[in-house]
């Protein structure tokens, strides 16, 4: 195991627990539920042994928090990913269509992040870990944190909507120039707001909008499903279509493209965009 951080414990005029006393004693584990699952995987040490969580501080003690070596010898995912941008402690990474982000699969982003980015030199460095979700079919721009703090920072960027998403996707049908979506998903209020950006006339489809997407709220499949609730499914989507207007050729027809926020550790605010995929810009030249 390797040593992450130290402390000793000031004298204590009552005995207290020691998950209770720990939470935010380390940066590298600032939940409690963290403290507990460290505590029973026997990372937390106390005056040289093992600790427990019914064991009790009383003062002067020594607390040692300690991480498991790295196993090199664990098969790695070789896939190369393009990241667009990288510090000590998150980057942006250009997710292509048709892989999982995480899961049970060996081919995810996430067993694929090790071999693309730095490790960080922040005491509290953790492997680098997806902060939010892109369906397997759609492409575009992935949050990764790369510290525990950033990871619990982000997540809480993402709870309080501070983090502006923007999507690209190409629709069926006729459109309104613009419109908000208010359709719940999974019986949960839910919102998105579209502007149809460019139109082409479609023998088979009768028209194709490229549409610039803002989802409010973060439901599973939001976008998918407010698009085919009001008529205009994604191009390529086969779960959410018109019976007989799914294309089958090139994939789903969407692009997480942009994402703005204020970087928790510089706190200067900053976009990230990615370009659309070539498919898209075969369908609208001007894009």
């Amino acid at each position: 195991m390797v040593l992450l951080e130290s402390h000793k414990v000031p004298k204590q005029e009552t005995p207290i627990r020691l998950q209770e006393y720990i939470v935010g004693i380390f940066s590298s584990i600032p939940t409690k539920s963290g403290i507990k699952k460290a505590i029973k995987k026997d990372l937390v040490h106390v005056n040289g042994h093992k600790a427990t969580t019914a064991l009790f501080i009383h003062g002067g003690e020594f607390i040692e928090l300690y991480q498991p070596e790295e196993n090199t010898s664990k098969k790695q995912f070789i896939f190369p990913l393009e990241v667009l941008y990288e510090d000590d402690f998150l980057a942006i990474i250009v997710k292509p269509a048709g892989i999982l982000v995480s899961g049970n699969s060996f081919a995810t982003i996430y067993n694929a992040l090790p071999q693309n980015l730095q490790k960080s030199t922040q005491k509290d460095t953790v492997p680098p870990k997806p902060v939010h979700r892109l369906d397997y079919p759609t492409s575009g721009l992935l949050l990764i944190g790369k510290t525990n703090a950033a990871l619990v920072t982000l997540s809480k960027l993402f709870e309080k909507k501070t983090i502006q998403k923007t999507y690209h996707a190409v629709t069926i049908g006729n459109m309104e120039n613009s419109g908000i979506i208010t359709f719940p998903v999974d019986d949960k209020p839910s919102e998105s707001r579209y502007t149809v950006l460019q139109t082409i006339p479609s023998e088979k489809y009768g028209a194709l909008n490229l549409v610039e997407l803002h989802p409010k709220t973060g439901r599973r499949h939001q976008l998918r499903k407010h698009l085919h609730a009001i008529g205009n499914p994604i191009l390529g989507d086969k779960e959410y279509y018109i019976e007989g207007l799914v294309s089958y050729g090139n994939g789903l027809y969407l692009h997480a493209s942009s994402l703005t926020f204020v970087h928790p550790f510089t706190q200067e605010k900053v976009t990230f965009t990615k370009e659309l995929p070539k498919k898209f810009r075969r369908i609208f030249s001007n894009s």
